[in-house]
């Protein structure tokens, strides 16, 4: 199986963790954040633009992926606190091998229900095309990865059409809101990745994102369609440790469990191959039956559809908007009343 392992880092500092990747000849991702500026201001944190001098100490390392860290930002400050085209001057800073494009994240924790997942998809759409128009602009394009969302397998579908129009040929494709999804179930990681296989424009294939590692033998039918997996999940048995043992969770700490966890991956992709039994049919929801919530339905559709086709800004809905829609759909599905009626 060719699926490459990719190590999710914190940071770029010089020291243990660094060290160790290069030493490993692992291919690195990084997230946007990592390279951040931050002063206190008003009582809170705010951006205050990149630090780009560590990425010089990426030059020894195999290669260094970057990713705009969708979901970090959006529970902890509910929002990317830099713009598209600050994100994109960073991609164009360093030659990164891979630049993943902006884009709505849609776990649970932060998309709480069926209508706020499909706004994300649209919103992830439009957010692609600009990064990929500006990543034109800064010469960057044959190194952005589009970014595909959703919940359940056909949203990715829904979500990879809406961007037909930028994937070019040969690109990755990165696949979002992997890393807290179960392996099995119908809207586990190995239905999303099956449904994929029927959609991904041919010469592509998929990077997914966070993806656990006792995932790849189940991962092995798809080897042909998966470019490669990444995963920073060694930080986390790295810092239950520490805890336990109540010692601190230094990065020499923590780059010998990053190796282990790099090694027990790769002899994962050496295992015998497993597949999943169960079905992986997906329950169909009924429409809402109030009409208010179907106006309201309505207007969301209609208002993704606008977003997805860039006609209507992505940042410029609210929920005051979305329902004074609605109220115009309500209204002119109700009956007129003649005042001649008895």
């Amino acid at each position: 199986m060719t699926i490459e392992i990719v190590l999710g880092l914190p940071h770029l500092a010089n020291g243990p963790l660094l060290a160790r990747a290069a030493a490993l000849r692992a291919p690195v991702l990084i997230s946007a954040n990592c390279l951040s500026r931050w002063r206190k201001g008003d009582g809170w944190r705010q951006w205050s633009g990149w630090r780009t001098g560590t990425l010089a100490h990426a030059r020894g390392l195999a290669s260094l992926d970057l990713d705009s860290a969708g979901y970090t930002m959006m529970v902890r400050y509910r929002g990317l606190p830099w713009s598209i085209a600050d994100y994109m001057t960073l991609a164009a800073s360093y030659p990164f091998r891979r630049i993943s494009s902006v884009d709505y994240c849609c776990e649970h924790e932060v998309a709480h229900d069926r209508e706020e997942v499909l706004d994300r998809i649209a919103r992830t759409a439009a957010t692609n095309r600009e990064c990929f128009a500006r990543a034109g602009d800064l010469g960057i394009r044959q190194r952005f990865m589009p970014v595909i969302q959703g919940r359940e397998p056909d949203d990715y579908a829904r979500s990879l059409d809406s961007i037909d129009a930028i994937v070019l040929p040969g690109s990755v494709i990165g696949i979002g809101s992997m890393c807290r999804r179960p392996t099995h179930g119908p809207q586990g990681l190995i239905a999303v990745v099956e449904r994929l296989t029927h959609i991904l424009p041919i010469g592509t294939k998929a990077h997914l994102f966070g993806v656990k590692g006792d995932a790849l033998p189940y991962l092995a039918p798809f080897a042909r369609w998966i470019a490669s997996i990444d995963s920073q999940g060694w930080g986390i048995a790295a810092r239950r440790h520490a805890l336990r043992h109540r010692i601190s969770k230094t990065d020499r700490l923590a780059a010998d469990f990053m190796e282990r966890w790099y090694r027990t991956q790769c002899a994962r992709l050496l295992e015998p191959t497993r597949f999943v039994t169960e079905a992986a049919d997906i329950p169909v929801r009924p429409p809402p039956l109030d009409p208010w919530e179907q106006a309201i339905a309505q207007a969301r559709a209609e208002i993704r559809d606008l977003i997805e086709t860039g006609e209507l800004d992505h940042d410029a809905t609210t929920d005051a908007w979305v329902e004074g829609w609605a109220a115009d759909i309500w209204h002119s599905r109700r009956p007129e009343t003649s005042r001649y009626a008895a």
